[in-house]
């Protein structure tokens, strides 16, 4: 694999690019809080260069997403639009439909299913299981739901995914998410659905919407993707034909081992490759 360039912010590249994909969790925030100098990277980029799209791997409608952003202090300024994984998931869930879901996940998630012609039902009468994340992820393990997944895959149940990060960083701790709960179900023989990040729905999304933003047709070798996550960000990155920048800060996933041998092993384990590396995402 070819060894990524180090940086130490987007001005030393943004020439090289005319739009840019950029991870929430872990690149812009923590969950918390957000992170020291993103804000002025992302309108410095918008002004120079070109149109900005957040891409996460949220379980829910785009829709909801800046308010959740503002909430946090990024200003809406400072992109153009947002796709996340709940929009790519949504048509998984129609093209499954009528059949009866299995809705596994909390409340909070519940915004992904309006305005959907979905019926829902107990596991034991479902026809498939749409999986936003654990019920309580502040106190509950994928290891909670051995018992429940080993039922649904002997019924041959499909999963559809709505986030494919197996944890994300919660403030300072780290929290399972959807794909925690898909991968062990695919261990045990079940098949699962994905919409989100690395996959090509959510990029073919994001894609529609840089170029409705740009006004004009781009090519994916002049998109940069931004994230931190090597098995969805940089993965996905790499699937859909992006140059990729894995953001190995502490407070992400890969929590801050930025020396070069930490984060060439960590792209080597995922299969991946990234074209640059930087602390964090500053201008």
């Amino acid at each position: 694999m070819t060894a990524p360039q180090f940086i130490d912010g987007l001005a030393q590249i943004a020439e090289r690019f005319d739009a840019l994909l950029c991870d929430a969790w872990g690149v812009i925030h923590n969950g918390v809080r957000l992170f020291d100098g993103v804000e002025e990277a992302l309108l410095n980029f918008q002004r120079l260069r070109g149109p900005v799209v957040i891409l996460t791997n949220a379980p829910r409608p785009s829709s909801i997403i800046p308010a959740q952003l503002d909430r946090i202090g990024l200003s809406s300024r400072a992109y153009d639009a947002v796709v996340t994984s709940g929009d790519a998931t949504r048509a998984a869930i129609e093209a499954l439909s009528p059949g009866a879901a299995y809705r596994l996940g909390p409340d909070k998630d519940l915004s992904l299913y309006e305005n959907l012609d979905v019926r829902f039902a107990p596991v034991d009468s479902a026809d498939f299981i749409v999986c936003t994340g654990l019920v309580d992820d502040s106190r509950e393990t994928p290891a909670d739901y051995t018992e429940f997944l080993k039922g649904a895959a002997a019924r041959r149940l499909p999963m559809v995914c709505a986030n494919p990060d197996i944890v994300v960083r919660w403030g300072d701790r780290l929290v399972y998410c959807a794909g925690a709960l898909a991968q062990a179900y695919e261990a045990l023989g079940g098949h699962v659905v994905y919409g989100g990040k690395p996959y090509a729905p959510i990029y073919e999304l994001a894609f529609q919407r840089l170029e409705t933003a740009a006004g004009r047709r781009l090519d994916r070798r002049r998109i940069l993707a931004v994230g931190d996550g090597v098995n969805t960000d940089i993965a996905g990155a790499n699937r859909n034909g992006f140059p990729a920048l894995f953001v190995a800060a502490k407070g992400g996933v890969h929590d801050g081992a930025g020396d070069a041998a930490s984060i060439a092993n960590a792209l080597e384990r995922a299969g991946v490759t990234a074209n640059y590396v930087s602390a964090e995402l500053t201008w």
